[in-house]
């Protein structure tokens, strides 16, 4: 597996794929117009503009991918997808390990990142890597998110 930045020319790849990995999310909330579904190309090809996408490729094909933006020395990473296929072999880990030691370079204190409270396999992976819950809040009546972070040098405001 290779990690890789995407390039704009990958949009309608990434948001195929991410169409196919958020409907598992979109099957346990029961709420298909949660944002990752909704998404359109247009937008996508703008998260260019504010983000860094980074792909994971097996065999010429796009498998995974991240995407992450820093505002006041936080970096919030979002849209983690896995292909169906491809989860549970470490691509998540990997993505998110490459998206973590990117922006650490950039001397980074604080990764931000948020899911559903009924994902457990997405909250097991974050705790895993070291984030912990710092708040929930309700979305709508199906949906429950949970922030996470995970601190890596403590600053003053």
């Amino acid at each position: 597996m290779k990690i890789l930045r995407v390039d704009i020319n990958d949009s309608s790849t990434i948001l195929d794929l991410q169409t196919l990995s958020y409907r598992q999310e979109a099957e346990i909330y029961n709420d298909y117009t949660i944002p990752p579904l909704t998404q359109t190309l247009d937008e996508i090809k703008n998260d260019f503009n504010d983000n860094i996408i980074l792909k994971a490729v097996i065999d010429d094909t796009i498998v995974g991918s991240v995407r992450a933006y820093v505002k006041d020395y936080t970096c919030y990473i979002g849209r983690l997808i896995v292909h169906p296929d491809h989860q549970n072999k470490s691509i998540g880990t990997g993505l998110m390990k490459k998206i973590e030691k990117y922006f650490t370079v950039q001397g980074i204190k604080t990764f931000e990142l948020f899911t559903g409270e009924k994902s457990e396999k997405n909250l097991y992976l974050y705790r895993k890597l070291g984030y912990e819950i710092f708040k929930e809040e309700k979305m709508n009546d199906n949906v429950n998110i949970v922030s996470l972070h995970k601190i890596l040098y403590k600053h003053n405001h």
